[in-house]
């Protein structure tokens, strides 16, 4: 999988890595399968957004920030692992942070699921669980997490 020509066909490149904000790995395997730490809208060292969906982020800014959430997974296992060895995409787990009265949140885990499907293809097919959560670090409104099934 040439994944830097189908990000560059779609006007997509891959964010810096980040690094992780604590005492864990950003990307831990354990026999075939790939664990991606969470991931924030931060590109490049910038954190874009910051506040609770419903409030100071809209819907569409939060789906935008789920899209740069899931580059920075695929940023994580382009220099971690290489795609060459990604079979494909099991699972991901989205975190959101929102007013009481905001429930879109579907809408806006579309923004990773999206992006997996259009850059990775059918090895991007996954399933997910959404989770509204109080808070998150440094009051980011979303965060994502994912496994990935690497090649034996």
């Amino acid at each position: 999988m040439n994944l830097l020509s189908t990000l560059s066909s779609l006007n997509l490149s891959l964010p810096e890595v980040s690094t992780p904000g604590g005492s864990y790995v950003s990307v831990n395997v354990r026999g075939h399968v790939a664990y991606v730490a969470i991931q924030f809208p931060i590109l490049n060292g910038k954190f874009l957004l910051q506040g609770r969906l419903g409030d100071t982020i809209t819907t569409a800014q939060g789906y935008q920030a789920m899209e740069l959430c899931a580059l920075n997974v695929l940023s994580q296992i382009h220099h971690k692992i290489g795609f060459e060895k990604v079979e494909g995409l099991n699972h991901i787990d989205a975190y959101y942070q929102a007013i009481d009265i905001w429930d879109e949140g579907p809408k806006v885990v579309n923004g990773a699921s999206d992006l997996f499907m259009k850059v990775l293809g059918e090895k991007g097919t996954h399933t997910r669980a959404i989770f509204g959560v109080e808070r998150l670090p440094k009051n980011f409104p979303v965060g994502l997490t994912t496994s990935f099934t690497l090649s034996h």
